[in-house]
């Protein structure tokens, strides 16, 4: 069983900047696929940005370029910089790990508001 928390979550005007956290509860002998994903009032969950077991990258059209998805695996830990945030971008964002074995697991949410 994984415990995925997030963090860094909050209120930040139009242009502004967050760095969201994801901590895993353990480590792991391969690294785990892992996403951004956000949900907004009244809308479908969406991928934000995801990064695979060797490290490779992909984000969504509204992001790519404002936002990026790193990790740090001696730390379990995953991260997204968020960057000329829009109040699109409201919504709570969840972090999603996939393990070798297929298994997801999700955290249980930040909420980020962006104000115009």
């Amino acid at each position: 069983q994984v415990q995925l928390a997030e963090s860094g979550g909050g209120l930040v005007q139009a242009g502004g900047s967050l760095r969201l956290s994801c901590a895993a509860s353990r480590s792991f002998f391969r690294g785990p696929a892992m996403a951004w994903y956000r949900q907004a009032p009244g809308k479908q969950r969406e991928l934000v940005a995801s990064i695979t077991r060797s490290g490779s990258t992909n984000y969504a059209d509204s992001v790519t370029g404002r936002f990026t998805i790193s990790r740090d695996s001696g730390k379990n830990t995953m991260y997204l910089q968020m960057n000329s945030l829009k109040p699109e971008d409201t919504a709570i964002y969840y972090c999603n790990l996939v393990s070798a074995s297929n298994t997801a697991y999700w955290g249980q949410g930040t909420q980020v508001t962006v104000s115009s």
